[in-house]
């Protein structure tokens, strides 16, 4: 499963806090279909993306009706990314 999207980075203050950007209902519910296919350990959903220049791999998990996508700070660092930008999104689920 392939998806582009734009999405605000948002920023979760927990123990471990990170930065992340929620999925637009449409992927969410393309990932949401995929799920029991490439699901592992607590439901996490293995994923690549590419913001600007900049590719990592990651997982996202289920948040609040769609996926959080976890934006590491190597990758905000090299984009310039703040908290509360829009920014755009290239998604790859592999294995779909």
């Amino acid at each position: 499963m392939e998806a582009r999207f734009d999405a605000e980075v948002w920023h979760w203050r927990g123990p471990a806090p990170y930065h992340f950007v929620s999925l637009p209902p449409t992927a969410a519910t393309e990932v949401r279909d995929l799920a029991a296919e490439v699901t592992y350990g607590w439901g996490m959903i293995p994923a690549r993306a590419r913001i600007g220049g900049t590719t990592w791999t990651t997982a996202m998990y289920a948040k609040n009706g769609t996926y959080a996508l976890p934006v590491k700070d190597a990758v905000r660092r090299a984009e310039g990314i703040d908290l509360g930008d829009v920014v755009t999104v290239y998604l790859d689920v592999p294995g779909t």
